[in-house]
């Protein structure tokens, strides 16, 4: 399996992951777990173009430079990451805030959509 074939598969148990947490009534949990599935597709297109990056926040930058930026994929996918990202960090270091059931179930939406408008650019980029 190619690196872009094993990143896609962790996004799509990531949000499976995230849903099955959010059913069990962990929303904090479960929105990492989106976020994480949504980092892993920006992962896997920026490995198609041969990039690679150590930070979270460099992936970020780069998929919002190498892909909103240029129009490959519609800007409302950096959006939804760095908006991802910021239910993340509220779940996994928030002491007194936390995500919403609502919040989750929507980064979790976020996710999919996510999966699905990679693999169709990816389907026709290959």
């Amino acid at each position: 399996m190619s690196e872009i074939e094993t990143l896609l598969r962790r996004a799509k148990d990531s949000v499976r992951a995230a849903r099955g947490i959010l059913r069990d009534g962990f929303p904090d949990f479960a929105a990492s777990r989106a976020y994480y599935a949504m980092f892993y597709v920006a992962e896997a297109l920026l490995a198609y173009l041969g990039e690679s990056y150590r930070s979270h926040a460099a992936v970020i930058a780069a998929f919002g430079r190498l892909f909103a930026k240029t129009g490959k994929i519609d800007a409302t996918f950096h959006q939804w990451l760095i908006a991802a990202q910021n239910l993340r960090n509220i779940a996994d270091y928030g002491v007194e805030a936390h995500v919403t059931a609502e919040q989750a179930h929507t980064a979790c939406d976020w996710a999919e959509e996510f999966i699905r408008v990679a693999e169709k650019w990816l389907g026709q980029e290959a």
